[in-house]
This record gives structure tokens, sequence and C-alpha cells, in this order.
């Protein structure tokens, strides 16, 4: 069986991974980014009436800054989200299944419009939201993608797809299928591969989902 090269940063990495092997395929670690956090100023929390968090490096890499928010309820994106939320001492209110826009209206259908979000550099722009970048996904410059031949590898999101893009060309493309997160992710990694599967829902487990169509 091919192997399933998953190309996200740790540890989300090795979570992956392992869930790759639940499943009984062989996996390939091979990040294309690693994850630090920023300098930030957390604002007065009492202007607010929750946290949003879009992925759960907010909570592994806000650092101490998150103690003076720890009064606002969190609204997660997704379960690991919210996981990292608590281990950081946080308080989830909500949990949502889906992306950065359906956390959101869930927010607010839920008595929550004023909204903080705190996420990524590259984070998505949200209306009439305050957003503060708190870590980076910086892009390693010794990546070796000679292994990714022959594989299945896992789109996590739209940065990936376009940095394995540009690490991959033909014809080495025409040996590598690809699983991808979501529409956008998929939009981005652009023409030239053995396959393309798109997960039906911005999940770890959707996508091993769209992973085991191209596998079987």
């Amino acid at each position: 069986m091919r192997p399933v090269a998953v190309l996200r940063p740790e540890p989300g990495n090795a979570a992956t991974c392992a869930r790759v092997a639940d499943r009984g395929w062989p996996a390939l670690a091979l990040p294309l980014f690693a994850i630090r956090p920023l300098a930030w100023s957390p604002p007065d929390a009492a202007a607010f009436d929750a946290l949003l968090l879009t992925s759960a490096n907010a909570a592994r890499h806000g650092g101490d800054q998150l103690r003076a928010l720890a009064a606002l309820p969190v609204v997660a994106v997704g379960e690991a989200t919210a996981a990292a939320a608590r281990g950081a001492g946080l308080t989830v209110e909500l949990t949502g299944n889906g992306d950065a826009i359906s956390a959101t209206a869930m927010a607010r259908a839920h008595g929550l419009p004023r909204l903080l979000h705190l996420g990524g550099r590259e984070r998505r722009s949200l209306p009439d939201v305050l957003s503060i970048a708190v870590y980076a996904s910086e892009a390693l410059d010794d990546v070796d993608a000679a292994p990714l031949a022959g594989s299945l590898a896992l789109l996590h999101s739209p940065r990936a797809a376009s940095r394995l893009a540009g690490l991959v060309a033909e014809p080495i493309r025409r040996t590598i299928a690809l699983a991808a997160i979501s529409p956008a992710a998929s939009a981005v990694a652009g023409t030239g591969w053995q396959a393309l599967a798109t997960a039906s829902a911005p999940t770890d487990a959707a996508l091993l989902d769209a992973a085991a169509r191209l596998l079987d």
C-alpha cells in the first residue's frame, strides 16, 4: 500500500499519523511548516462576549496572555480546538464542526456577538470580528520532497497545498494522489496530480475518509 504523507506541523502531525496508523495505513511524517508563538498583548476582556478560536494552535501558543482573557467563554471551531482550549485553562461554551464563518454565526446565534478571534498570522479575515495573531506557521526550508513520490498526501490547509505545489514538479506529481480538507485547499493544489479527493467536512476524520476513497 502506498504511504500516506502527513504534511501539517507538529503536534498535529503526530496526531494525524496516529490516526493514519489506526486505519492500517503506512504513515509518512513530512511537516512543511513549524509553529512558533508571536508577541501579542491582550485587549480588555470586558469589551467582548467570547473568544473565538479557529485553531488549536491559538490555545497552545497563546502564552500567559491568555490568563487575562480566561473569564471569556470560548467558541471553538471543532473538537480538537476545544480540547486545546480546555488544556490551556479556558472554558469552552460552544464547539462547532465546520469553519470560522460557521463558528462565528453559531456564536452570534447564541447571543455572543462581540468576538475576539485569536488565530495565526495568516488567518482568515472575519467581518466585524477583532482578530489578533498569536502564532505563526512558518515554512520549513530544508524539506526533501523526494519521499513523496508514489504517496497519498494529506492537505490540511490551502497554505499546505500551495507549499506542496511549489515543492513538487512534473513528472513526480503524476505519482502522487492528494486528499484535501476543503475545496479551497483542492483549488490551490493545482493540476497534474495522479488523483484528488476533497473531504466532506474540515476534520481529520473526513479527510481520512476522502483518502480512503483513493486507497481503495
